[in-house]
């Protein structure tokens, strides 16, 4: 991993633009950002530690705290909000066992976080989980899914990442969802290969002190 990051700079004009990619792909690797992996990516990329721990403590899509193996990220803007999302979110900490974001799930295997709008106002109430969409959430369909993961005994394998391609739902992909409504309420986001470039993040992320 560490040898992927070095590479990262010489795609970009300048160093500091490798920043989120590279702690990307350290999150990746070890599901939240420790202070030694920050200061290995300093060191990979040349950097002061300092700036590289400022880029990870200002975006929310950065973690520096264990999450679930299965984090929700439910969108509790004003489209999800009027149509029972807040509701949804008590559900699933009393489904999952947790009272905050910050906790996970005694087994490990859940967390949520409540996120800003994903562009999906039609289908409010609406969460991604596991690099998947889910719309027209109702509880039941929180208890499904829920019910779901515990009964894998494996982790979900997503498309193998060619190495140095975009992460799942960057830009550097194409994300497509059908027009119409499907059956049941939810959709999947499809992932295509993704388009020759420097990888990029999949947003900037709300700010924390917003």
């Amino acid at each position: 991993m560490l040898d992927e990051i070095k590479e990262l700079p010489a795609r970009y004009p300048q160093p500091r633009s490798a920043v989120m990619p590279a702690l990307d792909l350290a999150q990746e690797e070890l599901g939240h950002l420790t202070p030694e992996a920050m200061s290995e990516v300093a060191a990979a990329l040349e950097l002061d530690p300092g700036y590289v721990e400022g880029v990870a403590t200002f975006y929310s899509l950065f973690h520096l705290e264990p999450t679930g193996k299965h984090r929700f990220y439910v969108c509790t803007n004003l489209s999800c909000a009027l149509r029972g999302a807040n509701e949804i979110v008590d559900h699933l900490k009393a489904a999952i066992g947790v009272m905050g974001p910050v906790q996970v799930s005694s087994d490990g295997l859940f967390s949520y976080e409540e996120v800003e709008c994903l562009g999906a106002c039609e289908f409010a109430p609406m969460m991604r989980l596991d690099h998947r969409y889910h719309y027209d959430l109702t509880e039941a369909k929180i208890d499904q899914v829920i019910a779901e993961r515990k009964g894998r005994k494996e982790e979900i394998h997503l498309p193998a990442r060619r190495r140095g391609a975009s992460p799942p739902g960057s830009p550097g992909r194409s994300v497509a969802r059908s027009a119409a409504k499907p059956p049941g309420g939810e959709t999947h986001v499809a992932i295509e290969p993704p388009l020759p470039g420097p990888p990029r993040k999949a947003g900037r992320g709300k700010r924390k002190d917003a």
